[in-house]
């Protein structure tokens, strides 16, 4: 790996983390974005009447997501290989990172809520993904673009495997896994991986790259939009229709956060005080998946999918998650399950704030 894996960054887009040392506010707030993005997707089933704008937006948040939090984890690897050239074991640890994942995965698919769980395929990602980004840029750019041209083919093939269907595990699960899940699928997510990770070798800041993404992102959204409201061509996950909805949804995401994260003055600190609870959410992330989805699971298994408005399980799930994120970021620390994981993986963080 090249030194162009250095990354730059805007002093505004950085902050003075509870042990002080710098941390990147950027990709906190994006995976903050993400993990409320998919709070509001997940509680939407509590709302089951709503107008047409609301699931419209809650749509929306649904399907980026996924490709956000895909895109976070390509940031967060290339920032572990920044760090030092300990390849074989920063390799074993990426490893059972994304084998935790798949087993947490696992275990809350049992649990029976509604949600379609997407820790899995976030850790076979990983362990996917994370070798990749020892690559030299060019080669990243060049695999990136050869996934993102044969998803569409690969994901409509695979849907004709019908051996596949009764396939024993693991050998299902890992090709649910990869290709063909009706929701997330390897295929589709790593090039937003790889480009994550290529945005921190460029550098989190405001340039003319970023001025061509902020050109790119409606442009991109715009021909999935003109595509459904015409009739032309109904998207199916993980069709090129569907990934250019997430290219815009993703990038229009990110610019718009860069952007707030460098301004200065007045601006700045105003976007400071709106970025605490995304960055409190986007550090305790993976505690608030497990924790919604358990209380969905419970509500589902009790009483099942509702089928008039209940405001109260949306309050829980949605502000009540959010809340809770920023308390324990607030005055505990490390979120319960990110503090298992990096005991698991060697990479131990303090679970209670130092005083």
């Amino acid at each position: 790996m090249g030194r162009e894996a250095e990354v730059d960054v805007e002093p505004a887009a950085t902050s003075a983390t509870w042990d002080g040392a710098a941390r990147l506010v950027i990709p906190d707030v994006l995976r903050g974005v993400a993990i409320v993005a998919m709070l509001v997707a997940h509680a939407s089933a509590f709302v089951p009447v709503k107008p047409a704008a609301a699931g419209f937006l809650t749509g929306n948040l649904s399907e980026m997501a996924s490709p956000l939090f895909a895109l976070v984890m390509g940031m967060s690897a290339q920032l572990v290989w920044n760090r030092g050239p300990r390849v074989p074991v920063t390799l074993l640890q990426q490893t059972i990172r994304g084998l935790f994942l798949i087993a947490l995965g696992v275990w809350m698919a049992s649990w029976g809520s509604w949600v379609a769980i997407v820790l899995g395929h976030l850790g076979v990602l990983l362990i996917v993904g994370a070798p990749l980004l020892l690559a030299r840029t060019p080669w990243v750019i060049g695999v990136a673009a050869v996934v993102l041209v044969v998803g569409d083919p690969l994901v409509r093939l695979a849907r004709g495997w019908a051996w596949a269907y009764t396939a024993p595990s693991p050998l299902h699960d890992l090709l649910d896994w990869v290709v063909m899940s009706p929701n997330y699928r390897l295929v589709n997510l790593l090039p937003f991986f790889l480009v994550g990770g290529l945005m921190i070798r460029h550098g989190l800041r405001r340039d003319r790259l970023l001025a061509v993404i902020a050109c790119l992102a409606p442009s991109a959204y715009a021909v999935w939009g003109i595509t459904e409201y015409l009739d032309l061509l109904r998207a199916q996950s993980g069709d090129y229709t569907d990934t250019l909805r997430d290219v815009g949804l993703v990038l229009a995401t990110y610019v718009v956060v860069v952007l707030a994260a460098t301004a200065r003055g007045g601006a700045g600190r105003l976007w400071s005080t709106v970025f605490v609870p995304f960055v409190a959410c986007g550090q305790v992330a993976l505690s608030l998946y497990l924790l919604h989805v358990g209380l969905i699971a419970l509500w589902n298994n009790a009483y099942g999918r509702p089928l008039e408005n209940v405001w109260l399980g949306w309050l829980v799930i949605v502000p009540g998650m959010v809340l809770i994120g920023w308390l324990w970021w607030r005055f505990v620390g490390t979120g319960p399950v990110e503090w298992v994981m990096g005991w698991i993986t060697g990479r131990r963080k303090p679970l209670l704030r130092s005083r």
